[in-house]
């Protein structure tokens, strides 16, 4: 007996979870709310995309093999600056290309080569930072968004509530639904977009303090006397 009833408890959460499905709640904020929150999912999938794109790449760029400079320094005092151009073409970094930039303009005044390295640093910052942009744009449109899907949704329940007598709980239900559901997920993906902006910049900024360093470091070992 005991076995039945337990079987009727499962069956009977199974078919409140069937009856409560997000896809159904969803879909009872009518076809605006439909709307808002497909769009509040497409800016989530993008965001995702660029969190994981420059996730990748920030950390490739970010890479670099400890003796990089080591060998640089001794290739360049010893007057071997196409092994250390090689050296630098072989790396594929942002910080092997300014380094680079600097060994083509040896032989020319140091404040020369200081800032060639700096526009090609500045370049490299660039490139590491595209699409941020958009990501910070994503995490403060999504909760706009799922707001004005909630100023839209409660406008449809006061509007059923002023037109029709003896109103029902089912009839303001899908009002409330959109306010609260598109609510939610605009918050949902602009709080996750938040969080991996903030990130990424983090992890950039690491990326440019290392760069600033063995730049440094660089310009250093050209004003040491040969």
């Amino acid at each position: 007996m005991d076995l039945i009833l337990l079987f009727q408890e499962v069956a009977d959460t199974a078919a409140a979870a069937e009856k409560f499905s997000l896809f159904k709640i969803i879909s009872s904020g009518g076809i605006l709310g439909i709307i808002i929150v497909v769009t509040i999912f497409i800016l989530l999938a993008y965001a995702v995309y660029i969190f994981v794109e420059r996730y990748l790449t920030i950390k490739a760029a970010a890479q670099i093999d400890e003796n990089f400079m080591y060998n640089i320094r001794n290739n360049v005092q010893r007057g071997n600056i196409e092994a250390a151009l090689q050296q630098c073409q072989s790396a594929d970094s942002p910080i092997a290309r300014m380094i680079e930039k600097g060994l083509q303009r040896i032989g020319k005044p140091l404040r020369d080569i200081n800032t060639a390295v700096e526009n090609v640093g500045n370049l490299e910052v660039i490139k590491l930072e595209k699409n941020l942009s958009a990501l910070a744009t994503i995490s403060g449109a999504a909760p706009m968004i799922g707001f004005f899907g909630t100023v839209t949704g409660m406008i449809g329940a006061f509007f059923t509530m002023a037109t029709q007598d003896n109103v029902s709980p089912t009839a303001l239900a899908g009002g409330i639904y959109q306010a609260l559901i598109t609510t939610a997920f605009g918050l949902m993906v602009g709080i996750i977009s938040f969080i991996g902006f903030n990130y990424l910049v983090a992890s950039v900024q690491k990326v440019v303090f290392k760069m600033e360093a063995l730049s440094m470091e660089f310009i250093d070992l050209l004003e040491q006397p040969a």
